[in-house]
């Protein structure tokens, strides 16, 4: 039986570090590239035929967006080539971002998998191996075909849209809060529980120049001077993460609103679960309040992924009423 054809990609993180001189205490840094890894890992190349490529070899912290438009680039690029599934490799630290990125820019049926590793290369029970295989056998499987872009990491396979880390050491570090991990790999296959229909989006078609989207948390006593600042700094947009269901200090509800009259801002909740409100509570700076005043509701967003979506979304040129849309379709 031929195997399937997968294209790796690696832009570096903490799966690909190592210490030049571990007893010097420099710590470690990104120093191993896509073929590296793949060569690592007993029985991988009984999975796919593997095309390794390492686009970059950054730490998560250093990435941007354009090097995630030019990764999806490239993959839709191995798809039309022939190409049955891709894997991108990276940091852990905006893992959730990219993948949700790429989310929104493939829609090709193919399986994408984003991976990584919590354990640098030469840390006692690195996992960096046994994620890079379990990623592989999703992206090689059939029944991954249209669920958008995956997360694949402790053996669990996330949506993007649903993904995030949740803590700062651990190997299990990814989640779900809304609706848990669509299934997991087991027994060398990929084993589907449940599955996430894709957000039907126009197509984007980012400008070079991605625009620069601000994001804002709001926190107990904050006194609006950042808030204020956003659009004299140049921002084309924001995203505010409220309190609770989406809300803020009463007395910055006008400043709010004002930023809203000028450019899109978007409402998301700091409690990283469950939706943004829109028709429950009634007083100044609530939900309902701001929305009135212009602001956009993020749905199930998390802050940061609202971000990814408005910035592409400005990039492309749509309108108000596009954005909108598009930011109810996750509600």
């Amino acid at each position: 039986m031929t195997r399937p054809r997968l294209l790796v990609l690696s832009l570096g993180g903490t799966i690909t570090m190592t210490a030049a001189d571990p007893a010097a205490g420099a710590g470690i840094t990104p120093t191993l590239g896509a073929a590296d890894l793949v060569a690592a890992v007993p029985g991988l190349g009984e999975v796919a035929q593997i095309e390794a490529r390492s686009p970059q070899r950054l730490p998560s912290a250093s990435l941007g967006l354009d090097h995630v438009v030019g990764v999806a680039q490239e993959i839709r690029a191995g798809f039309a080539q022939g190409f049955d599934g891709a894997i991108v490799i990276q940091g852990t630290d905006t893992l959730e971002e990219t993948a949700f990125a790429l989310d929104l820019l493939l829609r090709e049926e193919q399986p994408v998998v984003v991976t990584g590793a919590m354990r640098g290369a030469q840390a006692p029970g690195a996992e960096g191996p046994a994620n890079l295989l379990a990623a592989a056998i999703v992206a090689t499987s059939t029944e991954a075909r249209g669920l958008g872009a995956l997360a694949v990491l402790n053996d669990e396979i996330h949506a993007a849209r649903l993904v995030r880390k949740a803590h700062s050491a651990l190997a299990s570090a990814f989640v779900s809060d809304n609706g848990g991990p669509l299934g997991v790999v087991a027994e060398g296959r990929a084993r589907l529980l449940t599955r996430v229909g894709r957000i039907d989006l126009p197509a984007f078609a980012p400008a070079a120049a991605l625009p620069p989207v601000a994001l804002l948390k709001m926190a107990m006593g904050d006194d609006g001077r950042l808030l204020r600042a956003v659009p004299e700094l140049g921002y084309a947009g924001l995203v505010l993460e409220g309190m609770g269901a989406g809300h803020v200090p009463a007395d910055l509800a006008e400043d709010v609103g004002a930023i809203a009259a000028a450019l899109p801002v978007v409402l998301a909740s700091r409690t990283l679960a469950g939706p943004v409100f829109e028709r429950t509570y009634g007083y100044a700076g609530s939900e309902i309040d701001l929305i009135a005043r212009g602001l956009v509701p993020a749905g199930f967003l998390t802050g940061p992924k609202a971000r990814l979506l408005l910035t592409l979304a400005l990039a492309s040129g749509w309108d108000a009423a596009a954005i909108r849309a598009a930011f109810a379709a996750y509600g």
